[in-house]
């Protein structure tokens, strides 16, 4: 019989939390390329005067404390709130301290990291490719997916990477919303939180290492792409 020690880098729990982690984040960086990119667009074209209070609005998450976030969304899902009370007549239930509610919270939260690099690809395009797409008979809509898409790709690939690695990094209000339930709510930032109040360093330790590999890479990923689209 084999006496060699079984090295176990990551926990069942840990990779229990990692793998909710990575779920999340791919579920939100979704929902928010259908929800942000016509947001982004209309930002990026519109001369209403509502341009700036609902860019602010949008921009509010990179300000406002998580906590503060994560409080007013779970007084707004709660079984008073507007919200809860549509979910609760519809049948749903309630969204605080499940996982469908982490993912709206963090639909929220990201928002802004979706928006804005879209928004600045669109203005980069310029009127003269739409111009050029409508005297050629094409209409608005094929334009957005023949012109504007192929010209926005590096603003979709920036959007999408930052979306999803901001969710990753989520804590403040994934803690609010989804408090610490294992393999509902409970993702790699709350099991870090955990193995520290434990003082589980050691265990604490490889999954902050993990953390900090995935953190770089998607950096490394975001400012290696646009090189490779220029020289294309």
């Amino acid at each position: 019989m084999s006496g060699r020690r079984r090295v176990v880098i990551l926990s069942e729990e840990d990779l229990q939390a990692i793998w909710l982690t990575i779920r999340l984040a791919g579920l939100v960086t979704i929902l928010l390329l259908l929800i942000g990119t016509p947001v982004a667009w209309w930002l990026a074209n519109t001369k209403s005067k509502w341009k700036g209070p609902l860019g602010a609005f949008i921009s509010l998450p990179l300000v406002l404390p998580p906590t503060v976030l994560g409080f007013y969304l779970l007084l707004l899902f709660g079984p008073s709130g507007p919200v809860g009370e549509l979910t609760r007549f519809l049948g749903i239930g309630h969204l605080p301290f499940t996982f469908w509610g982490l993912v709206l919270a963090s639909v929220f939260y990201s928002l802004p990291f979706m928006v804005q690099p879209l928004q600045t690809s669109f203005e980069a395009i310029g009127e003269k490719p739409l111009e050029a797409a409508a005297t050629l008979g094409a209409s608005p809509l094929d334009t957005f997916f023949t012109v504007v898409v192929p010209l926005s790709f590096s603003g979709f690939a920036a959007a999408s990477v930052l979306t999803f690695a901001h969710t990753v990094g989520e804590f403040g209000v994934v803690l609010m919303i989804g408090g610490n339930l294992p393999g509902i709510t409970r993702v790699a930032s709350v099991q870090l939180y955990d193995h520290v109040e434990a003082f589980e360093y050691p265990q604490a330790h490889r999954l902050a290492v993990c953390m900090l590999i995935f953190s770089f890479l998607v950096l490394l990923a975001l400012y290696i792409r646009p090189n490779r689209i220029n020289k294309t």
